[in-house]
């Protein structure tokens, strides 16, 4: 049986697509609704949502990425008889 060597496991996947829904929330936290004449200015824009909570968990999600990215699997060890 052909035994395939992928460079992520199957946790690292799993770490990079929690961070990817991180991302996006953190997204969607930060655009926000217009003003309701579409003309004049919307005070939410400096709500706190906007500029501390939602920069927050979109950082956390790339920090996240960079987690799942690098972290390591488990050691293989392949018998010498194999590289013969």
């Amino acid at each position: 049986m052909m035994d395939k060597d992928f460079a992520f496991e199957k946790s690292n996947f799993i770490w990079i697509g929690i961070s990817i829904a991180l991302i996006i929330i953190g997204f969607v936290l930060m655009s926000g609704g217009e003003s309701p004449d579409g003309v004049s200015f919307n005070s939410q824009i400096f709500s706190r949502q906007r500029i501390v909570v939602a920069p927050i968990v979109t950082m956390a999600g790339f920090l996240l990425m960079v987690f799942g990215i690098l972290k390591g699997g488990k050691k293989r060890t392949q018998n010498d008889d194999s590289a013969k």
